[in-house]
């Protein structure tokens, strides 16, 4: 099933016209019916019903993002979403371990107090508590010093920074967002898979594999760094598709934009 990004944008969004000032090409792009003038949209080419929404040159038209660029901008707003949830969950680890630091014995009286009530019961089940990796690992976050608990904790909050400030710029489609994205998801892929050699899980496979795809898209999709034309060659498609914007609208092909 081909999704139609154009009119599925439009439905959500509203339509965008523009009346140019070109005589011939503004007659293609506005009819009149018995319920008044339409103009045709810019985005998914329907007729609507109305007044346009701006005027001036056909060179002047607004960039109206459509076809592939709304399904880039999909997919980089997801992306946005799952940076926001990573960041804001990554900002309460940092607040919990900032919270133990300060209050490091209570807390690991509290936790022997449960694990003597408990021993009894996970014996029962055949489970020794006092040789499992999981008591033993929170056992040895006990005998950390303030000061180290801290620095982890001052260190979480500035990947999580750097999440949220990734998260809101590739929402709006920045460029220095995409390079960022780019870079701070690579620079921790080799962490990722120290990880896995460590403990299997299905959820760091799933996060490694997007996080490395999430690098490829942007990268090549984006022509960073130089790939595929660099940002000359994205400048000249961008330059191109909102010179073309009107014209394609009314179905006029490129190399007749200079003879209208």
């Amino acid at each position: 099933m081909t999704i139609d990004w154009d009119r599925r944008t439009c439905a959500r969004k509203g339509h965008v016209t523009y009346a140019p000032d070109e005589p011939g090409l503004k007659a293609r792009l506005h009819a009149q019916t018995a319920l008044g003038d339409v103009w045709r949209c810019l985005r998914c080419g329907d007729f609507v019903l109305g007044e346009p929404h701006g005027s001036g040159p056909a060179d002047h038209a607004p960039l109206v993002p459509r076809g592939k660029v709304l399904r880039d901008l999909f997919i980089l707003r997801f992306l946005a979403i799952e940076r926001a949830v990573r960041g804001v969950f990554i900002v309460l680890v940092a607040l919990a371990v900032w919270k133990f630091s300060n209050s490091q014995d209570s807390v690991r009286r509290l936790f022997d107090e449960y694990l003597d009530v408990f021993r009894p019961v996970f014996r029962h089940f055949h489970y020794d508590l006092d040789h499992s990796p999981i008591v033993d690992t929170v056992q040895k976050t006990f005998g950390y010093k303030h000061s180290t608990l801290v620095l982890v904790a001052v260190l979480l909050l500035a990947y999580a920074l750097i999440e949220l400030v990734e998260a809101v710029g590739l929402w709006y489609a920045k460029r220095w967002a995409e390079y960022l994205t780019v870079v701070a998801t690579a620079a921790f892929l080799p962490l990722e898979i120290y990880e896995l050699t460590e403990h299997v899980s299905w959820l760091k496979i799933g996060t490694l594999v997007l996080n490395i795809l999430a690098v490829l898209y942007i990268a090549l999709a984006k022509r960073l760094f130089g790939l595929r034309g660099g940002r000359r060659a994205f400048e000249e498609e961008r330059e191109s598709a909102s010179l073309l914007e009107v014209e394609e609208s009314a179905g006029v092909p490129a190399h007749s934009t200079q003879a209208v």
